[in-house]
């Protein structure tokens, strides 16, 4: 999952929140530095990832992403879920995207002295181009695959990732909708 979902799955604690946000920054036993509830979003985060990695439907998608897209198959799979999530985040959320995402935006300045360094070097642009709110589109889609190849992971091909998914969208969208639940499910017996 992406950091729509991991943030969305943290419920209502900013503090779980950035923990989970932060999740793939912190590294081995490095998140005993922090508070309780950043640990244990950073924690959070690695359980869902773990659950992720190792369910049947995700499993399928990224076999079937594999012959396109190569090693990128996961990476690119986590930003489809993300998508589908944005666009459908009524159907899992009562508050609204929009209103999910400023809050959020709201909690990592809050938190900033929390953020680890290369976090800090992006949060900024993060919020300003509304990222989490743009995943509701393709046109933000892409715009977040352009970061993330130019930034990241050279290898991405934002064009050709928009493309498969405008192809296969029902397919996609249907996985994501069977897998979702089981996700929000595991994460409610993790949430102490």
């Amino acid at each position: 999952m992406n950091y729509l979902a991991h943030i969305f799955l943290s419920g209502k604690n900013s503090q779980i929140q950035i923990g989970n946000f932060i999740g793939d920054f912190v590294k081995g036993s490095k998140f005993e530095i922090y508070p309780d509830n950043i640990k244990k979003g950073i924690l959070l985060h690695r359980k869902i990832d773990s659950f992720t990695d190792s369910h049947q439907v995700v499993r399928d998608t990224i076999s079937q992403l594999r012959p396109t897209f190569g090693r990128y198959s996961g990476i690119i799979a986590d930003m489809y879920f993300d998508y589908f999530l944005a666009c459908t985040f009524s159907v899992y959320s009562r508050k609204s995207l929009k209103v999910f995402a400023f809050w959020f935006y709201f909690s990592t300045l809050l938190h900033y002295k929390y953020l680890p360094s290369r976090v800090k070097g992006f949060i900024f642009h993060f919020i300003t181009t509304n990222r989490l709110n743009k995943y509701a589109t393709l046109s933000g889609l892409k715009a977040s695959l352009e970061i993330m190849s130019t930034y990241k992971i050279s290898a991405i091909q934002p064009d050709l990732t928009v493309a498969y998914l405008t192809q296969n969208h029902e397919e996609l969208e249907k996985k994501f909708h069977l897998f979702f639940p089981d996700l929000i499910e595991f994460v409610k017996t993790e949430i102490i």
